[in-house]
């Protein structure tokens, strides 16, 4: 497939990047958004994405504005707000819509929109709504598959339409394909001074602004119940790294996710404290996770954040397949363990026994952040 926009072409004056809905999904597509910049400096360009993606998007360079998708509850073609917005898109006079995610709707609001080039993966039917469709690599019975940078993935593959890839060659696919230099795979996302500051004042008034090493824990996760490790082995780990390391904890948790961080608290006897009155804006946990030491995680979005500020990273992993979100990143270690069953995507375990996150042990999980605690500490510069 020949490149969208070659050097000798007219460069597109408009652009707009239809974003991943997920947090983990929107840090992994900041290699081909940094990409889309690069490569079409003078354009416009805004990025349609979910509300609660703003904070993560501020302070980023890739976009001259955000613009926000209607809340859920209009989202239908026969409601005002969300017609009212269809025009809105289509009087910014898009020369380009590039579609990150595979959802029918984000071809669709690009068609209602009238860009003059729509890309993105021929995939889920919307193949019509398209002016150019990229073939999907990696889809089951499609030939042979590249990988890019490795030859076939490491653990068995679950039943799926698509063999695992990561996400970042993924979107990687999408940049090169309208003319972008290949990208690579550093994730970025960048804070901002409010944000930095009001961190600085929180650590500060619980006492824990010079301490080292700061851990962090992030025990939740947005995609099910699945992915979480047991809360007592949260509480046993940290508990190991405060009496061996010295570390200051913190856990932090999204909203809902209030009751799994005190339970962890409550579990520990070692302190701890829960930021979680108030909690944490994606702003205020970009701050934190930049300034802290390691973070210790599910395989959930703030995992991605770590990547990006280059802070070491303890990911706990169950009934997702690791390919899917590979980054080379190499301050990460990820615990899981093989189980017959998995990598099974699902939300809630189909045979109720949870193995493959009850396997992962106390033990794998404070070594593994034992090691990366001591390369930190080791490092020249803080």
């Amino acid at each position: 497939m020949q490149p969208l926009y070659r050097k000798s072409d007219a460069d597109p004056r408009s652009i707009l990047v239809v974003a991943p809905t997920w947090v983990g999904d929107f840090v992994m597509a900041t290699p081909a958004l940094r990409a889309i910049r690069d490569r079409f400096p003078q354009a416009r360009i805004s990025i349609l994405a979910e509300p609660n993606l703003r904070e993560l998007i501020r302070g980023g360079p890739w976009a001259d504005d955000v613009v926000q998708w209607p809340a859920k509850a209009v989202r239908s073609p026969l409601h005002r707000v969300y017609r009212d917005f269809a025009w809105d898109l289509r009087r910014r006079r898009y020369d380009l819509a590039v579609l990150l995610p595979n959802s029918f709707r984000a071809a669709l609001i690009a068609w209602w929109a009238r860009a003059e080039k729509r890309i993105g993966y021929d995939r889920d039917r919307r193949g019509w709504l398209l002016t150019h469709g990229v073939p999907v690599k990696n889809r089951r019975g499609a030939g042979s598959v590249d990988f890019g940078h490795r030859d076939a993935p490491k653990l068995p593959v679950p039943p799926s339409r698509f063999i695992p890839m990561p996400i970042v060659e993924y979107y990687g696919d999408l940049a090169e394909a309208i003319g972008c230099e290949r990208p690579d795979h550093r994730l970025e996302l960048f804070t901002t001074a409010e944000c930095d500051a009001s961190v600085a004042v929180r650590l500060e008034t619980i006492g824990l602004a010079e301490r080292q090493p700061l851990v962090v824990l992030s025990p939740g996760a947005k995609f099910g119940a699945s992915k979480c490790w047991p809360t007592d082995r949260f509480a046993a780990t940290a508990d190991r790294l405060v009496e061996s390391e010295g570390a200051g904890v913190l856990i932090t948790c999204g909203p809902g996710e209030e009751p799994i961080a005190r339970a962890i608290q409550e579990a520990m006897s070692q302190p701890a404290v829960v930021l979680d009155n108030p909690g944490l804006s994606l702003g205020e946990l970009k701050s934190l996770i930049r300034r802290c030491d390691l973070l210790l995680c599910n395989d959930a979005g703030p995992r991605h954040f770590a990547k990006a500020f280059n802070v070491p990273v303890v990911t706990v992993f169950g009934p997702t397949h690791p390919e899917w979100t590979d980054t080379d990143y190499p301050h990460e270690r990820i615990v899981r363990i093989n189980v017959d069953c998995g990598p099974c995507q699902q939300k809630a375990c189909p045979l109720g026994h949870l193995e493959c996150m009850t396997g992962v042990t106390v033990d794998m999980v404070t070594a593994a952040a034992t090691e990366l605690i001591h390369q930190r500490a080791a490092q020249p510069t803080r």
